[in-house]
């Protein structure tokens, strides 16, 4: 994947949290559950902090990525 790919990746998974933690739609319903309910947004939003974060490291000697000198 290119860079410009892995920031736009990024930006797509970062909306995607942000919009489900916004919505009022969950797998545990805050009305029902009280705090507990935020546990699932919770759970999504360091998930895509971690997607996120994998996305932009990455692993090195991707395309357009400059090999390390050999001794």
């Amino acid at each position: 994947m290119t860079p410009s790919r892995k920031k736009i990746a990024a930006v797509l998974v970062a909306i995607g949290a942000v919009v489900y933690g916004a919505s009022p739609i969950d797998i545990i319903p805050e009305l029902f559950t009280g705090p507990l309910g935020l546990a699932d947004d919770l759970a999504v939003w360091v998930g895509a902090a971690f997607g996120i974060y994998k996305l932009l490291k990455g692993r090195g000697n991707e395309q357009g990525d400059v090999a390390p000198p050999k001794v």
